[in-house]
């Protein structure tokens, strides 16, 4: 069955080498350093470069429409043969929401609200970022309901780092 694996940066090795996954999203700001895990061909990893940040703040990276349109790009061409992983920092805001538009993506006829609680269930720490939700519901015609969905679920719960979860696609 496809899948995505979420997980924050410093489990990325560990998760690339148990479960083996043929794509990868790299969702980190400019100061982030990482290097693509073995097993991971080049032209399977997306780095997209943006801070965690819902609204502009000089000095910082918001994440544009151009971030999620090269995202959506990507989800669409991966073949679902076997996982991909998706990861930021921490696992919590931009590898959420990003986890969240690839559910959209895949699982067009589902409910929104039904996918985004999926999400939680899968992670009680998940807080999508904002602005990545938003965009991803204007780029695919979600006439604010992926925002909507993730509101009704709130943020989640604290924490310093996110757990690794896994969401079906099917």
């Amino acid at each position: 069955m496809p899948r995505l694996i979420v997980s924050p940066l410093s489990a990325v090795d560990a998760i690339s080498r148990e479960h083996r996954p043929s794509h990868l999203v790299s969702l980190l700001g400019p100061d982030s350093d990482m290097q693509r895990p073995d097993g991971i061909a080049p032209e399977n990893h997306l780095s997209l470069v943006f801070n965690d940040i819902s609204t502009p703040i000089a000095d910082l990276i918001a994440p544009t429409e151009a971030h999620v349109d090269r995202l959506i790009a990507f989800l669409t061409d991966w073949d679902r043969g076997q996982p991909m992983l998706i990861h930021c920092w921490a696992g919590i805001s931009r590898s959420t929401a990003a986890a969240y538009i690839a559910l959209c993506l895949h699982r067009p006829d589902d409910d929104e609200t039904e996918l985004a609680r999926l999400l939680r269930r899968a992670s009680p720490t998940a807080t999508p970022n904002p602005l990545m939700v938003a965009l991803g519901d204007i780029a695919l015609d979600r006439d604010g309901r992926m925002v909507d969905a993730i509101d009704t679920i709130g943020r989640g719960a604290e924490a310093w780092e996110g757990k690794v979860f896994t969401l079906p696609l099917a």
